[in-house]
């Protein structure tokens, strides 16, 4: 008894140990984000710019997360997690990037602790779980999941995944229905995080082969020796043998409400993708060229797992691959399998391993093609565990009979951490912001167009023209379909005062994508400049029709109409903006001065009408109503002066008349008698 307390002692001093230097390793690597800034690149469709976000948790936000696909996915909890952040710091906190950045450290932390002690209750083997665990929590390809703001769907969904084993394990232990249930509410739970989740249920079976050793091997199982569980229990849940082994088929139909959930999602997923126009047509990327950059893509992150050097934040789809190295990822795909299923009996993990690696990285491996990139980083966030669990577990086996294993083993296993957390350290500095990322992106990255016209973006908004110009031009030498490469390369010419080959590229970026309600809005604002202003008010509903909740293009089209004399709508507009984006200075500011307008106007006409009930025969009538006149030549001319000064917009081109009450005026046969 004595001997089994200090065991026990030990192990939980080596839990606490364990778990402190993940925390201390992860705080050191990922600590520097809580100075980093928002990047350009989705942050602020997520957080800063994001009205309902801004908001925190009030009925509409919440109602607005559980109904919206925007960002083509429906993942109310990842809106959730935003929100209750703002609402717990306050608003101020929605434009702290700091804080938001630390939120996913925060989660990465948990989960890493999460897997080791996951692990840990399933196999029973706590240094193996410990450095899987760490491979996981230091492991440069997951810089991306955590760095980045807006893969809080990442962290946020293996928080819930995690918890799902956990309580899969726990339901093994003890199969009861409130075990299971929460199994199942913790898988929802991550579903509604981010739709990767789907290939869960797919785990929990391969878990229940490996570790858990539920499988009972019967009549087609492919496993020599029938009758015979293909492994055993895990040690700590052999303490219930009812639920060890099971037959196959008794595994399978407990996961009937995972895979029907599954199902579900999976459906609302992609027609949420759909609508949003992020699925690629197999017009645009044939499916040859879909499988082919999925066998590469399958032996691509197994290569940067091991060199995980050039990191991008996006990688352009390269559509074409030579054949050699198609042939040569398929070869070695169907080798890795082959040498799997023959160690089945005797190195189990090696299949759940394998198995989760392809089968988690199936949903974004690009048959269907989501987006623009050939893969990404961020994909491997729980892909990699399997991987790692071969290689951890799988190592220690091949070299039964080497002297001085445990201590090489410990040696190594610190080496190779080592060196994972310094070019994390590093790769996690190009995070720093949109600039220091986009041009590292460009530099070990060949032909990458979107990150070159999101560079020409940056120099935009700072001014540099030149710059922006130069980003531009090369975006479009390397794909010059790009459409949203010519409509900010439209701004950029304007700003140059090439007004001609403006409009250009704004009508091409048209021609690609019609419904381009930025391409729109550029344009209309070119022809408002040249005083064309029915022209601009055209493309302005335009691009309403597409994005009718842009605030942007509802002031645009709001200080149109002012200049029309369509006083009424134009206030319409600038409400409309406020009510979208409350904070929208510009809009605030142009409704304030319209309103202004307005009411001198309709001072002056509610004095004429007052006038013009004086009977017309009456000596004193007109020059009565002269005096009222002389009040709306004043708020006339103010009107002018207020907005004639813009450049572009010449006096001739403000049109009072088309204002209803001064139209109405003027056609009053009193008014016409003494100023005909």
């Amino acid at each position: 008894m004595k001997k089994e307390s200090v065991s026990k002692k030990i192990n939980i001093s080596a839990d606490v140990l364990i778990c402190f230097l993940l925390v201390a390793a992860i705080a050191a690597v990922y600590g520097q984000t809580g100075q980093y800034d928002f990047v350009t690149y989705d942050d602020g469709e997520y957080v800063y710019e994001n009205i309902h976000v801004k908001a925190g948790l009030t009925w509409e936000s919440i109602v607005w997360a559980f109904t919206t696909t925007h960002m083509s996915n429906w993942h109310p909890l990842t809106w959730l997690s935003y929100m209750l952040e703002v609402q717990i710091y306050g608003p101020s906190f929605s434009a702290d990037a700091g804080l938001h950045h630390l939120g996913n450290v925060l989660f990465h932390i948990i989960n890493s602790l999460l897997l080791f002690s996951v692990l840990k209750k399933m196999t029973g083997a706590l240094w193996q779980s410990a450095f899987v665990a760490a491979l996981f929590a230091l492991h440069p390809l997951h810089v991306e999941s955590v760095a980045w703001i807006s893969e809080r769907k990442d962290v946020l969904s293996m928080f819930f995944w995690l918890l799902t084993m956990g309580s899969y394990a726990r339901y093994v232990e003890s199969p009861e229905k409130y075990n299971y249930l929460i199994t199942l509410m913790f898988f929802m739970a991550g579903l509604m995080s981010k739709p990767m989740v789907v290939t869960l249920p797919f785990v929990l079976i391969l878990l229940d082969f490996w570790p858990l050793g539920r499988m009972k091997a019967g009549e087609g199982s492919g496993v020599r020796g029938q009758g015979t569980p293909r492994v055993s229990c895990s040690a700590e849940l052999m303490s219930k043998p009812a639920t060890c082994p099971l037959p196959p088929v008794s595994i399978l139909y407990e996961k009937i409400p995972f895979f029907v959930l599954t199902g579900v999602l999976s459906v609302v997923t992609f027609f949420a993708q759909k609508s949003e126009g992020s699925v690629g047509s197999l017009s645009i990327l044939p499916l040859d060229a879909r499988i082919a950059n999925a066998l590469v893509s399958y032996i691509s992150y197994i290569v940067k797992m091991i060199l995980p050097f050039d990191l991008s934040v996006f990688y352009p789809h390269p559509f074409t691959f030579p054949m050699w190295q198609v042939a040569g990822a398929a070869v070695l795909l169907i080798a890795i399998s082959a040498f799997v299923f023959r160690n089945i009996r005797e190195k189990p993990y090696l299949v759940t391993g394998w198995l989760w690696y392809l089968g988690t990285l199936a949903p974004v491996i690009g048959l269907v093609q989501v987006g623009l990139q050939g893969m990404a980083d961020r994909y491997t966030y729980i892909p990699l565990i399997g991987l790692f669990i071969m290689i951890v577990w799988g190592v220690p086996d091949f070299l039964t009979h080497r002297r001085y294993k445990k201590t090489g083993l410990a040696i190594v296993s610190t080496a190779i951490i080592s060196f994972f957390a310094i070019i994390a350290w590093f790769q996690i500095r190009h995070w720093e912001n949109s600039e220091s990322l986009y041009k590292h992106a460009v530099a070990v990255t060949k032909d990458n167009y979107v990150m070159s016209y999101n560079l020409g973006n940056i120099f935009l908004k700072q001014g540099k023209t030149d710059e922006a110009l130069r980003y531009y031009t090369e975006a479009l030498r390397i794909k010059p379909d790009y459409e949203n490469t010519h409509k900010n390369l439209g701004v950029a010419l304007l700003r140059k005062g090439d007004v001609e080959r403006a409009i250009q590229h704004l009508l091409v970026a048209l021609r690609i994508n019609p419904a381009s309600a930025a391409a729109h809005n550029n344009l209309g604002n070119i022809l408002a400049s040249q005083g064309r202003l029915d022209e601009a008010i055209r493309h302005y509903s335009e691009a309403l029709r597409t994005d009718p909740d842009n605030a942007e293009v509802h002031n645009n089209l709001g200080l149109t109409l002012v200049r029309k004399g369509n006083i009424d709508k134009a206030v319409f507009h600038f409400q409309k903006a406020l009510r979208i984006q409350p904070d929208y200075r510009d809009a605030d500011n142009n409704l304030k001065r319209t309103s202004a307008i307005k009411a001198g106007i309709d001072k002056a006409v509610l004095k004429i009408r007052e006038t013009l009930k004086i009977k017309s025969e009456s000596p004193n009538f007109c020059d009565a109503l002269d005096k009222s006149k002389q009040e709306l030549d004043k708020a006339i001319a103010y009107y002018q002066n207020i907005l004639s000064p813009q450049p572009g917009y010449a006096e001739e081109s403000l049109n009072i008349d088309n204002y209803p009450p001064v139209a109405e005026i003027r056609k009053e046969p009193a008014y016409l008698f003494c100023h005909k």
